[in-house]
């Protein structure tokens, strides 16, 4: 079931995408299920939204594929690798990706995200499935002088537009074999497969339950492929999961 968070002017809504159409749902679903108001609204008509507006934080996973550890320099972790994003660089399908005055090598990273979808703490790896509402997509954009230049990647992975989200939640993704790939002004960047990854989601969801309190709504970015690229004003990064669709947005 694909979830969609949307927009016709007014305030934010969310909505089941039935073909061309979108079924109006009478609150977020998270919260308060999957009960329609029998309205249906045309997918042309409206702007997509990000699906999910983490309540509290976007926690990132690095180095989880290995040619594009390899491709850094860097070794493969032996446990995954965490760092946090605030939300309020969570934006939406189409919106904009602000490139700061800080940094001169601001990189795309395609990544797959899990949307958690109830309070989870000590997830055991086989219960990963009842604490996950879904699967987006995400682009884990870094500005890597700067993430070079800290030592630390707060300030890299962090700026406003740096976490742009969607364009919706699939409920039933197979996360197990899927494509996943980069493009840039539509030239093929990043691809690989989310079989590739070091750690998959049952143990991601685990560990990172592990050492923060997962809240509905959080948002795990699971890693990125080889390809990581330098991307600049002007230039349109999309990022495509088989199953999940593309993510579109304009760098400025």
């Amino acid at each position: 079931m694909n979830i969609a968070r949307f927009s016709t002017g007014e305030d934010p809504q969310y909505g089941i995408i039935d073909g061309e159409e979108i079924v109006v749902l009478q609150g977020d679903p998270m919260f308060q299920g999957f009960v329609t108001t029998e309205e249906r609204v045309s997918l042309g008509a409206v702007k997509l939204l990000a699906p999910v507006i983490p309540r509290s934080k976007v926690v990132g996973i690095g180095r989880n594929y290995a040619q594009h550890a390899a491709e850094l320099g860097n070794d493969v972790p032996e446990r995954p690798l965490l760092f946090l994003k605030p939300n309020t660089s969570v934006i939406g399908p189409g919106d904009t990706i602000v490139l700061p005055p800080d940094s001169q090598q601001v990189e795309h990273e395609a990544e797959l995200a899990i949307v958690i979808g109830t309070v989870a703490k000590n997830v055991r790896a086989e219960d990963y499935a009842d604490v996950v509402f879904g699967y987006t997509i995400a682009n884990d954009v870094t500005a890597r002088d700067l993430q070079k230049l800290d030592g630390q990647w707060s300030r890299a992975k962090g700026f406003d537009t740096f976490c742009p989200l969607g364009p919706v939640i699939e409920t039933e993704f197979d996360w197990k074999d899927a494509l996943i790939e980069a493009r840039v002004d539509g030239e093929l960047r990043q691809e690989g497969n989310l079989s590739e990854m070091i750690f998959a989601v049952p143990e991601l969801v685990a560990y990172v339950s592990r050492a923060f309190t997962l809240l509905p709504g959080d948002v795990i970015l699971t890693g990125t492929p080889a390809g990581v690229s330098r991307f600049t004003s002007g230039q349109t990064v999309d990022v495509s999961i088989a199953g999940l669709g593309t993510l579109s947005n304009r760098a400025r």
